[in-house]
């Protein structure tokens, strides 16, 4: 069976979802899964993300969790397809799953807070990213 391109770009549209939407969501509008491994996410993270390494989600995602609820996924950026595997394991479990574009490292650029031990640090927008922020 082949589809046609705006049959795949629509099917692309409704499964992922980019940083700004994240960041300008309404509280409680998504639950946002970082899929990293400890060590990444140690090193900084989405406040408010909850972490589910990709492979183990399926041990995990129900405790984790709740079940109905909108879940966006991220991994580190767009040279990496974790996040893709995790919305895959998601979606099979039955959830409601966006992929986040461009991942924490499109967060960061964009001048997007994150969380660290040594608490919350935000950098400046990249101008080659987003006017987000800019004056």
């Amino acid at each position: 069976m082949s589809i046609t391109a705006s049959e795949y770009f629509r099917a692309k549209l409704e499964c992922e979802i980019d940083v700004m939407e994240v960041a300008e969501s309404a509280p409680g509008t998504w639950i946002v899964v970082d899929t990293r491994r400890q060590s990444s996410w140690d090193h900084g993270h989405i406040p408010g993300a909850v972490h589910i390494p990709t492979a183990q989600i399926p041990a995990l995602a129900e405790q984790l969790v709740p079940a109905g609820s909108r879940v966006v996924v991220y991994s580190w950026g767009p040279g990496c397809n974790g996040s893709t595997f995790a919305a895959l394991a998601f979606a099979e479990l039955g959830y409601s799953v966006k992929e986040m574009i461009g991942g924490i490292e499109y967060w960061i650029r964009n001048g997007l807070p994150v969380e660290t031990a040594a608490g919350p640090v935000q950098g400046k927008p990249d101008a080659l990213v987003t006017a987000h922020g800019l004056s």
